[in-house]
C-alpha cells in the first residue's frame, strides 16, 4: 500500500486498481474487435485522442480505490463527486461513529496558515494573515475544541448513545476516515477541478497526493485526462 501524508494527520493511500494504460486502449479498439498486449506508441496516441475529443467511456473501464483521512470540510466536498457524478463506477464507504469511538483528531491550522477574507468571494480565501493575529485563533479553535471533545466524553460516560453523542464533537475540523473508488475518468476529473488555483487550499493537498498516486499506475491516461481532456 502507497500512501501520501497530507495536512498534518491526514493521508492518502491507494489500496486497489483495476486495469492499466492498455485498459483504456482495448476498451476502445473493442469495436473492431482489436486487442494490445503491451502498451505501444500506437496506443498512447489513441488514448491522448480519446481524452482530446472527449470519448470518455474508455476511461471507466479502469478503477482505483483510496483510502483518506481528511477533515470533514474536504470530506463532504469530495462527497458531491459521488452523488453529483456522471462517472457511474464511484463507491464511497466511511467510518461511523454511530459504531465506533475512534481517537479525536481535529485538523488546527498553524498561527501562519489562517488566511482572509477573499475580495471575489469565489475564490474561497485571500492573502495569510499576520501570524500574530492568526495565533489568537489557533488558541481559540483549540479551546473550542477541547471543550467538545470534553462533553463528548461526559456523554459516553453518562450512557448517552454514540449517535447522539457525537453531536458534541466539532464536525468539520473532524478527521474522518473512508474509502473513496473511482472510475479512472471520475478521479482525473477531480484532480482537474480540485489542483485547480480557485480550489481550497487544504483540498488542492490532497488532490495533489490523488494525483501522484494515480500517475503512477496511469501515466499515459492521467497525464492525458489532465492536459488534454477538460470535459
Amino acid at each position: 500500500m502507497k500512501k501520501i501524508n497530507v495536512l498534518g494527520n491526514g493521508y492518502v493511500a491507494i489500496h486497489d486498481v483495476m486495469g492499466d494504460d492498455r485498459t483504456i486502449a482495448n476498451a476502445a479498439r473493442v469495436s473492431f474487435d482489436k486487442r494490445t498486449e503491451s502498451l505501444t506508441e500506437r496506443d498512447e496516441r489513441l488514448i491522448r485522442f480519446l481524452a482530446r475529443e472527449g470519448h470518455d467511456s474508455p476511461f471507466r473501464h479502469a478503477s482505483l480505490q483510496f483510502e483518506i483521512y481528511a477533515p470533514l470540510m474536504i470530506a463532504r466536498q469530495w462527497w458531491k463527486y459521488c452523488v453529483g457524478s456522471d462517472h457511474t463506477m464511484d463507491a464511497w464507504n466511511e467510518s461511523s461513529r454511530r459504531y465506533i469511538t475512534e481517537n479525536e483528531e481535529f485538523y488546527v491550522p498553524k498561527a501562519d496558515e489562517w488566511r482572509s477574507y477573499p475580495d471575489d468571494v469565489k475564490q474561497g480565501s485571500g492573502e495569510p494573515l499576520d501570524e500574530d493575529y492568526g495565533f489568537v485563533w489557533t488558541e481559540d479553535l483549540i479551546d473550542y475544541i477541547d471543550k467538545g471533545v470534553e462533553l463528548y466524553e461526559a456523554a459516553l460516560h453518562d450512557g448517552i448513545a454514540p449517535e447522539q453523542a457525537r453531536l458534541f464533537l466539532p464536525a468539520y475540523g473532524m478527521y474522518v476516515r473512508w474509502y473513496w473508488t473511482g472510475s479512472l475518468q471520475s478521479v482525473a476529473h477531480l484532480i482537474r477541478q480540485r489542483t485547480a488555483g480557485d480550489a481550497q487550499h487544504e483540498f488542492r493537498e490532497y488532490a495533489e497526493a490523488v494525483k501522484e498516486l494515480a500517475y503512477d499506475k496511469f501515466p499515459v491516461s492521467i497525464d492525458a485526462l489532465i492536459n488534454e481532456g477538460g470535459r
